[in-house]
């Protein structure tokens, strides 16, 4: 094991995470400073937890700073190419990530996600089979409880931590190993964080960081746009597929080495990329000890996620699905993809990804309302081959859309392929003024 010093320690951003890892510091009696870019915004977090603040925009007192710690911790908001980390790498001070400390401090067995897409949901899934199989396992990471959090005190009977690992946590890792990882996809996202995709896939890869050959790594049959990123593994290969893989699904049931586990008809989701997230799921947890029963009753019981093609109403025929948290042209043609009729819903702000990507999805949609500071960019990705208009509110695009559904039968959903950040503060106040506004319309209307 990897001994660091965590005598003096700099936590980079005093967020949910930053302020976890300090508090988990001072538990344990690690001296600790914090660094931000917006200290007086934060100045009352860090009078609650007595710790001095640095404001991480000053060369020079990042410098002072840098000369009194051993090891700087990062937040997974901060990015790769910050002051901070930079000047810290030049000093060859020690960035160690959240995850890691986690790891350190707690030698329970771990399992591990990242991908593009379909990290939460293949997280809570396999969460869900462990614990129907009796592994007591709890969903942390890139969620409302980090990993060091959790490791804490927060899970003392945890058996098994399901991480969800995001790039931003995995692109420092130097401790942190998974005894089950899973790569499920990979497209272009958070390039304005990484910088270039690059730098992203290869975060990405170390989500196998550590493995050993008694370790299992779970990727996709088809690896795809991950073949040049995948690094060399010691650990034992699961694959998974739509159609093969050692967990796949034929026309009529999920199977596993062989064995079936579920029919698929008896699945409460079944569209191609909620088949794809089951057999990841199932892959995983059957690697760390859950049983064929618990994986059959979880996926069996499972109505998916809020914000990920979530169906919010139906109103005069017409579905209404919330997809809020799809972010990426990629999240947003695998969820469109598994309708036949859809009136789209677009844009806000773009990551620096390439929106014509959308264009795949052309044969399901009907029409398109853009939204946003990027909403003419979703507009020429479209407009030459279908009806296409621009809102300039969420009612409004409900509105529009809604006209647009009578007019082509066709489904309404919310799947911006962009972020949230023009119009509202995240993901989920952008999907739930969506739900808002379509239950308000459905009690105007004859809701079904």
């Amino acid at each position: 094991m990897t001994e660091f010093d965590l005598s003096r320690v700099a936590v980079g951003g005093l967020g949910l995470t930053g302020r976890a890892l300090i508090e988990a510091l001072i538990a344990r009696g690690h001296h600790v400073v914090v660094t931000d870019d917006q200290p007086e915004a934060v100045m009352k977090t860090a009078s609650e937890l007595a710790v001095e603040i640095v404001d991480s925009t000053s060369e020079a007192d990042l410098a002072e700073l840098l000369n009194r710690v051993e090891t700087v911790v990062a937040s997974p908001g901060i990015p790769r190419h910050h002051k901070l980390l930079r000047m810290a790498d030049e000093k060859d001070i020690v960035v160690l990530s959240e995850l890691d400390v986690g790891a350190f401090w707690d030698q329970r067995p771990r399992v591990a996600v990242t991908g593009t897409n379909g990290k939460t949901t293949v997280t809570e899934l396999t969460a869900g089979i462990l614990n129907n199989s009796e592994v007591r396992a709890a969903a942390v990471g890139n969620t409302e409880v980090s990993f060091v959090k959790a490791v804490t005190g927060q899970y003392d009977d945890t058996e098994v931590f399901v991480v969800e690992a995001s790039s931003f946590a995995l692109d420092r890792v130097q401790h942190f190993r998974a005894q089950s990882a899973a790569w499920l996809n990979l497209s272009p996202d958070h390039l304005d964080w990484h910088g270039d995709f690059e730098s992203y896939a290869t975060a990405k890869a170390k989500v196998f960081h550590s493995q050993t050959s008694s370790d299992f790594a779970i990727v996709p049959h088809e690896l795809g746009s991950i073949t040049p990123w995948l690094p060399e593994l010691e650990s034992q290969r699961i694959t998974f597929g739509l159609s093969a893989g050692d967990v796949h699904c034929t026309r009529s049931e999920l199977t596993a080495h062989g064995e079936k586990i579920v029919d698929i008809s008896d699945l409460a989701l079944s569209r191609p990329h909620d088949l794809l997230n089951a057999c990841a799921a199932v892959a995983l947890s059957l690697s760390i000890g859950a049983s064929t029963h618990g994986a059959q009753e979880t996926l069996c019981n499972f109505g998916g996620l809020p914000h990920r093609m979530e169906l919010v109403t139906t109103n005069k025929g017409i579905r209404f699905f919330n997809d809020s948290k799809a972010t990426t042209p990629h999240a947003t043609t695998a969820g469109v993809s598994g309708l036949d009729a859809v009136v789209l819903i677009a844009g806000g702000r773009n990551k620096g990804l390439d929106l014509s990507e959308l264009a795949s999805v052309k044969a399901q949609v009907r029409a398109v309302v853009a939204i946003g500071d990027a909403s003419e960019d979703v507009i020429e990705v479209f407009a030459t081959d279908l009806p296409a208009t621009i809102a300039d509110s969420m009612e409004d695009a409900v509105s529009r859309a809604f006209d647009y559904a009578v007019r082509f039968e066709a489904d309404v959903v919310l799947s911006p392929a962009c972020a949230s950040f023009d119009w509202y503060s995240n993901y989920v106040e952008r999907g739930d003024d969506f739900k808002r506004i379509v239950s308000e319309l459905g009690e105007r209307g004859r809701a079904t």
